[in-house]
């Protein structure tokens, strides 16, 4: 859950940027700023979310961003997640294509002590699982409202190589991101997500075991399409404008579970929508 917190989170920390769930989108640059010009936005943001991915509970928690171009590369630090798109953008209104790895650390039921649920926290303690992967995409500048809004899609996949739960995850993503002002963005994403086996069997499954010593039904979760998701996020310079300066920045994001994932007995006693609220500040440079 901190992978989804923390891309709603840098949706809104990047005011030039913008960077989704698990996808990464392309990062955009403000009217008023050089589009070759190396440039960082860095902050802190305080995040409502679910105890885990299922959880009817919530918590609070501090996640910090950086987002920025180094030499034409643009990169997304956000949480536990991080980006590179290895292809140069093009300047002014035009097409472009993204391509590069991505990487998530997914605590995702890694600590009883995080989860309210008495019954989900006596179910066995999953790793701290590494997903490693890729993505590519097209984003068009200059699309509805200037030659500054932005319509971008993309596709990327994981795989866990820390041997948690040894299976990939497959998410296509669309973005929209447009400046209202130069001291105002909004952007909006709508993702989905479809999982490999193992990556139900270790986040849904009940097994025998656990089922004795929580109460839980026994369960048998396969892969397949895990969820949808719907975003929006807006910032607004407090100080200067989007191209440095301070700014205030905010999100939201809805997650409907399916399937396996939605009947699994770890939701059933939490709850299939997920929601998770974000507000932070960052400083652009």
């Amino acid at each position: 859950m901190r992978i989804l917190f923390a891309a709603a989170l840098s949706l809104g920390l990047a005011a030039p940027c913008l960077a989704q769930e698990t996808a990464p989108a392309p990062v955009d640059t403000p009217p008023t700023s050089d589009p070759r010009a190396d440039f960082a936005i860095v902050g802190i943001g305080v995040g409502v979310l679910p105890d885990y991915e299922g959880s009817g509970d919530y918590s609070v928690s501090p996640v910090p961003a950086a987002i920025g171009q180094l030499s034409g590369y643009r990169f997304v630090l956000a949480g536990n997640r991080i980006s590179v798109d290895l292809i140069k953008d093009g300047y002014g209104p035009t097409w472009d294509i993204q391509a590069g790895p991505i990487g998530v650390v997914n605590f995702n039921r890694s600590s009883r002590g995080s989860i309210d649920n008495p019954q989900v926290a006596l179910l066995d303690e999953r790793g701290t699982a590494i997903e490693l992967g890729g993505y590519v995409g097209i984003g068009k500048t200059g699309v509805i409202t200037s030659d500054y809004d932005r319509l971008s899609a993309t596709i990327s996949y994981r795989y866990d190589v820390a041997g948690v739960h040894e299976s990939g995850i497959l998410t296509p993503t669309i973005t929209y991101t447009t400046p209202l002002s130069t001291k105002a963005l909004v952007g909006l994403f709508a993702s989905a997500e479809f999982v490999e086996r193992g990556y139900g069997r270790t986040y849904f499954s009940v097994t025998p075991a656990e089922s004795a010593r929580s109460g839980l039904p026994i369960y048998t979760a396969g892969g397949g399409f895990k969820n949808w998701a719907l975003g929006a996020v807006a910032t607004r310079s407090l100080t200067g404008d989007l191209t440095g300066g301070l700014q205030l920045v905010g999100g939201v994001v809805y997650r409907r579970l399916s399937g396996d994932f939605a009947d699994s007995p770890v939701t059933q006693v939490g709850s299939p929508n997920q929601w998770i609220g974000a507000v932070g500040l960052a400083y652009s440079f």
